[in-house]
């Protein structure tokens, strides 16, 4: 597994990380066990940074994730890292909650809920306008300085936000949405965790499934997975973007990878991306995902795939506030 430093940061983390969004309830029923599985089968494969969040479940995908590390949380903490979120309360009237206090109880939830003293990374899950960012910054120093979390970082801020937040204490990662289908941060995002050295890693690299050939017209999702609700699986919007994913499927074909290999594979080529968050719910198809990192691009590939591409329909996804 390719390794990398995460921006100004001193870890050193897999240039692809285990994701557990999928496993919450959100994304209709799941199997535990299978999934601490898939985990075990990650860290066997090279992979030493895992994602995870406290309103994913409420704690639920936390303790799956730590169930499956327990053995190496307890012997040898410093062979994970694990990164978390806070900040949000969905479901009430302030979904985006970034107050000293919220965010406290959120980060000893999480202890709590994975039986560990610290979080290596702990980022903000969502930007909270109420709250001013410097605001935000300092609580969070203040939980750095008392060792229960070690690194920093913000998920889904756009440029301004994070420059405020910049003004009280550095942000040391970034954790955006970005694949083929929606690459909004391209324009203002890339170019400051650039120029700032921040690390990113992205989300959603295969489009919450629309990138993973699995998919066709007729799909369809339990009630209970937020894509049931969302407009890039539904009407013109998905028809058009499922004829894009065929013809990435012929170029992959061509290259001898498959088009979700293809998918992530692009992420981990621009410039500014350092991490590749994938879930799975299986050891097949988290093997699967991270044989992208051995898949190389060549300029050319590059731009036959932004031809293909140009074709695609932009697409948003789940927020605090419900799924667009």
């Amino acid at each position: 597994m390719e390794m990398t430093r995460l921006g100004k940061t001193e870890l050193q983390v897999s240039r692809i990380a285990f994701g557990t969004w999928q496993v919450s309830g959100e994304w209709g029923s799941y199997d535990a066990d299978q999934a601490q599985r898939a985990i075990r089968h990650a860290l066997d494969l090279g992979v030493n940074f895992f994602d995870t969040a406290q309103a994913y479940g409420f704690g639920e995908s936390e303790e799956v994730l730590a169930n499956a590390l327990r053995g190496e949380l307890d012997r040898d903490r410093d062979s994970v890292v694990i990164a978390t979120k806070g900040g949000i309360n969905p479901g009430t009237d302030r979904p985006r909650d970034s107050r000293r206090e919220w965010l406290r109880s959120g980060v000893e939830s999480s202890l709590t809920a994975m039986k560990i003293d610290h979080i290596d990374l702990y980022q903000v899950h969502w930007p909270d306008e109420q709250t001013p960012f410097e605001d935000t910054a300092g609580y969070l120093q203040e939980l750095v300085d008392e060792g229960k979390i070690r690194h920093v970082g913000v998920s889904n801020y756009d440029a301004d936000q994070m420059a405020a937040f910049d003004r009280r204490r550095p942000v040391e990662t970034l954790q955006p949405p970005y694949h083929l289908f929606r690459r909004h941060i391209e324009d203002d995002v890339l170019p400051y965790v650039r120029e700032h050295d921040i690390g990113t890693l992205v989300y959603s690299p295969l489009g919450s499934g629309l990138l993973t050939g699995s998919m066709d017209e007729n799909t369809t999702f339990e009630d209970s997975d937020w894509r049931a609700q969302a407009s890039a699986f539904q009407g013109e919007k998905f028809r058009q973007n499922l004829e894009v994913v065929e013809r990435l499927k012929a170029f992959a074909a061509d290259k001898g990878v498959e088009v979700s290999q293809l998918a992530i594979a692009w992420v981990l080529a621009q410039d500014g991306i350092d991490v590749a968050i994938v879930g799975a719910r299986s050891e097949k198809n988290i093997e699967r995902s991270l044989a992208a990192v051995d898949v190389s691009l060549s300029a050319d590939d590059l731009a036959e795939i932004e031809k293909i591409t140009a074709d695609g329909v932009q697409v948003t996804g789940a927020a605090p506030e419900g799924v667009s």
